[in-house]
């Protein structure tokens, strides 16, 4: 074999390589509960470079209908403390001590990991492109984070809660009424990896379209009317 030809030959054993590791790390990703997740969290650099990634989503029109805020070090710490009373006002016809219960579990809610990212959604229904394209984009952003993290060696997890649609929260985390909270991600180092759950059967949620017939074809020979 030529030089020329080993060479060509090397890349793409090395290409194959790659791609292999990229597929088994989209398969093996996982979310980590909240109270999983501990130091260390990403340094700066890793931070930037997540959120970079995150960033790189379907678009329609170029809008960027999406924010980031970050919140890590004792911030994290301030927030959930003020977020707590917050929760405790929105909540005056919760059983007392339920309430109180929740309230402390509220003034604890961003501390778990080391890093926050709340992913805000920053739709603009003026704009030519359907709200709903722009919603799915910052969706696709939460994604993204999530693989970024997993493929740096974190782990996290993508969720909502009281925080993301209580207007109150929004005006002490800095989100306008405009805005919603498309995702707070959690991102640290997980104490321990939980077993898979249970995934989705793809036979039983894909069809095929046959023209010019009002039936679908799952792909198992069975047709659905």
């Amino acid at each position: 074999m030529s030089h020329g030809l080993a060479e060509n030959h090397r890349r793409s054993v090395d290409a194959a390589s790659s791609a292999d590791e990229l597929l088994t790390l989209l398969e093996t990703r996982r979310s980590v509960a909240m109270t999983l997740l501990t130091d260390p969290g990403p340094s700066k650099d890793q931070l930037r470079r997540m959120l970079t990634i995150a960033a790189r989503v379907p678009d329609h029109g170029a809008l960027q209908p999406w924010r980031f805020i970050v919140l890590d070090g004792e911030a994290r710490k301030h927030a959930s403390e003020r977020l707590a009373p917050i929760f405790a006002a929105e909540n005056e016809a919760m059983e007392p001590a339920q309430r109180e219960k929740f309230t402390g579990v509220i003034s604890r809610l961003l501390t778990h990991a080391p890093l926050i990212v709340v992913v805000v959604s920053r739709t603009d229904p003026a704009m030519r492109i359907p709200a709903w394209e722009q919603d799915l984009s910052a969706g696709a952003v939460c994604m993204n984070l999530l693989h970024a993290a997993h493929a740096l060696g974190f782990a996290g997890t993508w969720l909502t809660g009281c925080a993301a649609y209580s207007a109150a929260a929004h005006r002490l985390l800095g989100i306008t009424a405009s805005e919603k909270v498309a995702g707070i991600v959690y991102i640290g180092t997980a104490k321990e990896v939980p077993a898979d759950r249970k995934r989705p059967d793809i036979d039983a949620i894909v069809t095929r379209w046959i023209p010019d017939r009002p039936q679908f074809d799952r792909g198992d020979g069975a047709v659905l009317d």
